[in-house]
């Protein structure tokens, strides 16, 4: 297989509300990040149209497009591991740059015009914010020089299963032309496969705050934490991995039905799930990752999402 899978479903948990982002990963609230200054002969210069010179790019450096929750857990666990990097940011809007830039994240907008090419790319944003997904990703692998990493958050949804049975990474994928919205990601996995970089698959949904959902119970979503999501990303980074597909998961698929009973038992959130009222509508599939694991040497923090919780399945 050839690029990052990670699950099918990633779930957010906040004190009042589950909602979605871009991944489908469960989370709890993000930890301050340390704060880092940027010199003029670190940072890359960048304006709305041009940059205004070229910096060196060190040979750790990392280019995170779309720095969302995803990206700055990224960000942060590669710092970690990589005390002398810098890292930048690429978003669609500066709405959030002096955030960015508090995290020791170099924001630069997309229309920037730039022939920086970093050695480790990642790609972290959602479909939604774009007509042209793939040729996004296209773009971003064009700024990577191709010596450490390029690796593509994605979703789980190209799996052809949807009877709540059996997955892993050699599931076969859904054909180009059932749907438009695998259309979008397998179009936008092959590029990052042409450039023989990585995928991660994913998927997220949003209950608690809408009190009751039209969907049934019994769909099985499968569920892994933003950090081991995080982790999971930093590894396959590391090891420099091409064309490859590994899948990200906790290993314990749980019902719609399930999640929510967890969660009104952890006692942790404030706002009651009144229900699911759907029938009809598709059911999943039951993610297990035991070969990325085993290749990767990789485990999550968070084993599963009771475990998360704090409370017994």
């Amino acid at each position: 297989m050839g690029t990052i899978s990670c699950v099918s479903n990633f779930i957010f948990l906040s004190k009042n509300s589950i909602s979605s982002s871009s991944l489908p990963f469960f989370k709890k609230p993000i930890p301050i990040f340390q704060s880092f200054n940027f010199s003029s002969s670190s940072s890359l210069q960048v304006s709305a149209s041009s940059t205004s010179g070229k910096a060196m790019v060190g040979e750790n450096d990392l280019l995170i497009v779309g720095p969302g929750v995803l990206g700055r857990l990224v960000a942060e666990k590669w710092r970690e591991e990589h005390p002398g990097c810098q890292i930048y940011g690429q978003t669609v809007t500066t709405d959030h740059h002096n955030e960015l830039i508090s995290l020791g994240i170099n924001p630069f907008l997309k229309e920037t015009k730039t022939d920086q090419k970093f050695p480790y790319v990642i790609f972290c944003a959602p479909p939604s914010k774009t007509p042209d997904y793939a040729g996004d990703i296209r773009l971003a692998a064009l700024s990577w020089n191709g010596e450490g990493s390029f690796v593509f958050t994605s979703s789980s949804a190209p799996y052809d299963c949807n009877d709540n049975g059996p997955c892993d990474e050699d599931t076969p994928t859904v054909p180009i032309g059932r749907s438009p919205r695998t259309d979008t990601l397998l179009k936008a996995e092959k590029v990052v496969l042409e450039f023989d970089g990585c995928v991660v698959r994913g998927a997220h949904f949003y209950w608690l705050h809408k009190g009751t959902v039209d969907a049934r119970p019994d769909h099985i979503l499968n569920l892994i934490h933003y950090e081991d999501a995080a982790s999971l990303s930093v590894t396959i980074l590391k090891k420099k991995l091409r064309g490859r597909i590994f899948l990200g998961c906790d290993n314990h698929p749980l019902s719609r039905q399930e999640v929510m009973d967890l969660v009104d038992k952890s006692g942790k959130f404030d706002k009651k799930f009144q229900g699911f009222t759907g029938t009809s509508d598709p059911l999943g599939k039951k993610l297990n990752n035991s070969n990325t694991r085993k290749e990767l040497g990789w485990e999550p923090k968070y084993p599963s999402f009771a475990h998360f919780l704090g409370v017994s399945e």
